[in-house]
């Protein structure tokens, strides 16, 4: 698949999340590596009023967004990936008036599950306020609502 098959697939991927759609969160970049999401430092993000420091759970949605949508990054149709298990490292606190990046890749894939992993940064990737493990299970292509989500992925059925 190339890269921007992959960009328009993850572009509708988060458009159909509202919670993603309420944070206004974007896809930075996508190719057969992984992705990036853009998530705007907005006040609605804070968690430490005095500090403006980033809620520590716009960064675990986030993430767990980031890491889901990595399943589309390896797979070579869309599946159903629900989440396992997720396990969020913070390393420093998001800082106040500035976009946290959330990048993700898929280590491993298994017939059943997908093994995958990112980072949290603001402005530098070699600086991460948090690094992520996750496991997704692999529901399958056909598993039901996910033949739906699939056809709106791919833009039929609109």
């Amino acid at each position: 698949m190339n890269d921007s098959t992959l960009q328009e697939r993850a572009e509708r991927f988060l458009s159909a999340l509202r919670h993603c759609q309420v944070l206004n969160m974007q896809v930075h970049s996508v190719d057969s590596e992984g992705i990036v999401l853009r998530l705007p430092y907005s006040a609605s993000l804070v968690g430490n009023p005095q500090t403006g420091a980033v809620h520590g759970g716009a960064i675990t949605t986030l993430m767990d967004t980031a890491l889901g949508m990595a399943t589309l990054c390896s797979l070579p149709e869309f599946e159903v990936c629900p989440t396992l298990d997720l396990r969020i490292d913070y390393m420093s606190p998001g800082v106040a008036n500035q976009d946290l990046f959330g990048h993700a890749h898929c280590y491993r894939v298994s017939r059943e599950v997908i093994f995958i992993r990112g980072t949290a940064y603001q402005d530098d990737p070699e600086q991460p306020i948090a690094q992520v493990v996750g496991t997704y299970m692999r529901l399958g292509k056909d598993i039901k609502g996910g033949l739906t989500f699939a056809r709106k992925l791919k833009g039929e059925g609109q």
